[in-house]
């Protein structure tokens, strides 16, 4: 299972703040029941692979609302911009000729997302958001901030370096002139030295082709509505909102509570409508299937909850028999559509964001019945 973990501050904006500058990194869970043991020979603090966006400024010093834009790709940490000197180092993958690696790849970006690859070399997807996925080969994938790969590599190639690729959508800064964006794969016995390879990424992953590994059917039934409950969060933007415009979900934008939604809830609260601010929250009863349809950006389900991606942002077709359970989706931008769906098996308030938000306050009286508060 490979997490994303940030440390987490009482306010949100201050999550954001801390996560943009810096502060975030990799926890990782192993399996000793792994499925997939045998498909590779090496897992363990070498093969993860870290993506994140490198600022300038710090992220306070956003104008008018408007997002900070990135001046290089980390890989590991390492990478080059536009201004940097030549001999600026990158991150080194060292591999073995015949050996296969488990690569735990994290994307921990604060904004763009990333079209990852590995020059002449394939990659077998075995998970996603620690969600075991059928083995499906890829020679390139996009991952979004907070979304998590294991992909099985054979080092199978002539001995040599090749290029590590991840290059950002243009909220960054595309392009490998110089090394950008950029890490180096390094097989054992080769020089030290950039790599003089081209990208040959001609099959790229295409999320509503991975499927997952166990109880794949989502839940509910396979037809467009066949939940408990069916939400449609709609995004919109309040341009008269000061000091600067405000996205909204269903006509409200997201106020970071003065007390959390767990205290208001076990200091009383019986319904969502008794917790504030007004309107980021939303009652769900417990052990309800609930299909939730969003257009337009990635977000991420907060809380121990995974779910079916019944309709991928790439998509415009639904699979119910065995579709993706991860807990972070792309929408698709402008154009996508996404629609989840989960089942409300775990009490408390859950978030989900992904700048803006809201909270799913899930079986509130349980919540209050199990408070053993003196």
């Amino acid at each position: 299972m490979t997490l994303l973990f940030l440390i987490r501050w009482a306010l949100f904006g201050i999550i954001l703040i801390c996560y943009c500058d810096g502060l975030r990194g990799a926890f990782i869970v192993y399996d000793p029941h792994d499925p997939y043991k045998r498909l590779y020979h090496v897992d363990d603090e070498s093969t993860i692979i870290t993506l994140s966006d490198w600022y300038h400024d710090p992220a306070k010093a956003s104008l008018n609302g408007v997002p900070l834009s990135p001046y290089s790709t980390l890989i590991n940490g390492k990478g080059r911009w536009k201004g940097s000197p030549a001999n600026t180092s990158l991150a080194v993958i060292n591999v073995k000729k015949r050996l296969r690696y488990r690569f735990r790849i994290i994307a921990m970006s604060c904004d763009p997302n990333f079209t990852f690859s590995i020059d002449h070399h394939h990659m077998t997807i075995i998970e996603a958001d620690g969600e075991y996925t059928t083995p499906l080969t890829v020679d390139q994938l996009q991952i979004f901030a907070g979304q998590r790969y294991s992909v099985v590599v054979n080092a199978n190639q002539r001995v040599g370096n090749y290029w590590i690729r991840a290059d950002p959508d243009p909220r960054g800064v595309p392009g490998f002139d110089g090394g950008r964006n950029s890490a180096i794969f390094r097989y054992h016995g080769a020089p030290d030295c950039d790599p003089e390879t081209n990208s040959t990424a001609q099959n790229p992953l295409k999320e509503s082709n991975l499927n997952a590994l166990y109880n794949p059917a989502a839940p509910g039934l396979p037809r467009v509505g066949g939940a408990d409950i069916n939400l449609l969060l709609k995004i919109s933007v309040d341009f008269n909102h000061a000091p600067f415009p405000a996205f909204q979900l269903n006509n409200v934008s997201f106020v970071p509570p003065t007390a959390p939604a767990l205290l208001q809830i076990m200091s009383g609260a019986q319904t969502a409508q008794d917790l504030l601010p007004h309107g980021s929250y939303y009652e769900l009863p417990r052990n309800k299937v609930v299909e939730l349809t969003i257009p337009g950006t990635p977000f991420e389900l907060g809380g121990p909850h995974s779910f079916s991606v019944v309709r991928s942002g790439d998509s415009d077709e639904y699979n119910y028999i065995n579709p993706v359970r991860r807990d972070v989706v792309s929408t698709g931008f402008a154009d996508g559509n996404a629609t989840i769906r989960f089942i409300t098996d775990n009490a408390g308030p859950w978030f989900l964001h992904c700048g803006l938000a809201i909270v799913f306050a899930e079986d509130i009286p349980y919540v209050k019945a199990t408070d053993t508060t003196p």
